[in-house]
Parts: C-alpha cells; structure tokens; sequence
C-alpha cells in the first residue's frame, strides 16, 4: 500500500525513473511523469516502449519519484499493474488516463483531440503498487 507520505510527495513530485527489467535480467530505466492513483503511482505509455514489454513478461519494477534538485526522492518498489483500453473498456480507460494527465498538468486545451491519442497511441497505464517504499522525502 502507498503509505500517505509517499502519496503526498508523489503528488507534489511527478518526475521519476521507472526500473524494469529486460529478458536477461538486466535493469532497464525510462525516464517518466507519474502521479498517485489509487494504491499506486500511475503513469501512461505507448504499447511499443521497452518498459511495457519488461513489466508484461516480469511485472517487478522500481520508481525512483525525485524533486526537481534530486535531493529529495522516494522509492516505490513493487509490482505493475496494466490497464488498457481492452482491459477497462475506453470510457473508464480515458477517465483514467485523463485523471493522470491532469494531476501532472492540469487542464487539457483539447480533451476529445487529448482522448483520440491515447486510443491512437495504443497508450498503457502502468501503476506501481508498492510492497516498499522508502527515501529522503518522507
């Protein structure tokens, strides 16, 4: 569960690093926005990055959530949860995905404009749900 210290610097902090990890083992990192939502911190990709393929074959995974200076910064260590637009059906999909848009950068300027490239980009929502959590800003 994210304990309320992380969900609060995760909510005033949306830069990260997502570490995944490759078919040898190997780490793979992908620099990403995120928020809270939920029991987790959320993010969205496009259906060909690396780290959507690494978290469906090995859901295990790190998000390093940092300030601007990198001074302060939690980790979230857990497993990923994929939804789609095939898993949720588009319009709880799209919510979702608009939700995590907007506690990032507030109002889109477009949102139909904003819906139909989500759905064009084949986009993911990957939420971490933490079995650990710790660093400097909490």
């Amino acid at each position: 569960m994210l304990t309320e210290a992380a969900r609060q610097f995760a909510e005033q902090n949306s830069k990260a690093v997502l570490t995944t990890f490759r078919k040898s083992g190997a780490a793979q990192m992908s620099v990403v926005m995120c928020t809270p939502v939920g029991d987790g911190v959320s993010l969205t990709t496009p259906d060909d990055r690396a780290k959507l393929k690494n978290l469906a074959r090995d859901p295990r995974c790190s998000l390093l959530v940092a300030q601007d200076d990198w001074w302060g910064y939690v980790v979230i260590e857990g497993s990923a949860r994929i939804d789609t637009v095939e898993t949720l059906g588009r319009d709880e999909f799209l919510t979702a995905c608009r939700q995590i848009f907007r506690q990032i950068s507030g109002e889109h300027s477009d949102w139909n404009e904003y819906d139909q490239a989500m759905i064009d980009e084949r986009r993911a929502i990957v939420t971490v749900v933490p079995d650990r959590v710790y660093g400097t800003g909490i």
